[in-house]
């Protein structure tokens, strides 16, 4: 039995055969990290080019309250009520200058002062977390409960008007 050769050596097309996947799999791996690179540059724009326009669209409804709570402070002040005016005029110029701040930073700028802030106070930063995630089950579970009730009352066309009970002594 003579062993098979290619290029002048034994098992040359298994040799072959292996560097030819190899340098597919090399080609591959290239393109697909090229892709990923890519898509993720164009989501971090998307995301930005949103940040920018929800930014300024929230700018321009805190400059409208700023502008209400104005007009809440010459009606005290009217009134005679000096001391809620001031209180009042120092809320409605934060609310302002707010509203100013979304609507002129960028994405960029808004994004690097978040992270400063988180690094200069983590518990505040934790605890607004922990706050985020307790209204967002709070809001999950409020709408589970509404969705099992309009299920429930819609199934199979079947409602029950009377709710039901074990009878007496049975388990």
């Amino acid at each position: 039995m003579a062993t098979e050769q290619t290029s002048g050596r034994p098992g040359g097309a298994v040799a072959e055969v292996k560097e030819t996947g190899e340098e597919l799999v090399s080609r591959t791996q290239e393109q697909f990290s090229t892709k990923a690179h890519e898509l993720g540059e164009d989501v971090s724009f998307q995301v930005r080019e949103q940040l920018d326009q929800r930014s300024t669209q929230a700018g321009e409804q805190v400059q409208a309250m700023g502008h209400v709570l104005q007009s809440g402070i010459e009606q005290l002040r009217s009134e005679g009520k000096d001391v809620p005016a001031r209180v009042m005029a120092q809320v409605a110029e934060r609310v302002e200058d707010l509203g100013a701040y979304l609507q002129s930073a960028q994405a960029d700028r808004m994004l690097t002062d978040l992270e400063r802030f988180a690094r200069r106070r983590p518990w505040v930063t934790a605890g607004a977390g922990v706050f985020a995630g307790f209204v967002a089950s709070r809001f999950v579970k409020a709408s589970a409960d509404r969705r099992y009730e309009s299920s429930r009352s819609n199934a199979g066309g079947y409602t029950s008007q009377t709710p039901r009970s074990l009878p007496a002594g049975g388990a």
